[in-house]
C-alpha cells in the first residue's frame, strides 16, 4: 500500500455518540506536493482556541466542539446544532512534526505538514568525466 493510500484509507473514523453532543467527521481534502502534505478541513462554527490538534506515533487527530447557543424565540427547525468534530489520519513517515502548523480562517482549517528534507525530491548533479 502506498503512502497516499494509507493516508486516505485511514482518514475517516466511525461516527459515535459523545457524552454531550454527536460526533461528526468534518469534510476534508488532502493534498501533497514536494514540500508538504496539506489537510483542509471544513469546520464551521469552531474557534481557534477550542481546536485541539495532536500528532502521536504517526497519527494526526483533530478535535473541536461546535457549541451553538440557543436563540430566543420559538424553534421552527433545527439543522445547525452543537456537535464535536473529530477526525484522525494515519500520517506517513517523513513528516517533520516539529514544523507542523495550522490556521483557521472563515471556518476552514488549513493544516500544513511539512516533509523532512530527506523525503523531499532533489535533483542529482551529473559530472562529466
Amino acid at each position: 500500500m502506498s503512502r497516499e493510500d494509507a493516508l486516505v484509507r485511514n482518514q475517516a473514523q466511525p461516527l459515535a455518540q459523545a457524552e454531550r453532543w454527536p460526533i461528526v467527521a468534518p469534510a476534508c481534502d488532502v493534498y501533497e506536493n514536494n514540500d508538504e502534505i496539506l489537510v483542509v478541513a471544513d469546520m464551521p462554527g469552531v474557534t481557534a482556541d477550542s481546536l485541539t490538534i495532536n500528532m502521536d506515533k504517526g497519527e494526526l487527530s483533530i478535535v473541536a466542539p461546535r457549541d451553538v447557543s440557543p436563540q430566543e424565540g420559538t424553534l421552527l427547525g433545527l439543522e445547525y446544532r452543537a456537535c464535536e468534530y473529530r477526525r484522525r489520519f494515519a500520517v506517513p513517515g517523513g513528516v517533520d512534526a516539529a514544523k507542523i502548523n495550522a490556521e483557521l480562517k472563515d471556518g476552514v482549517l488549513w493544516l500544513h505538514l511539512p516533509k523532512s528534507e530527506a523525503l523531499k525530491p532533489r535533483q542529482i548533479a551529473v559530472r562529466a568525466g
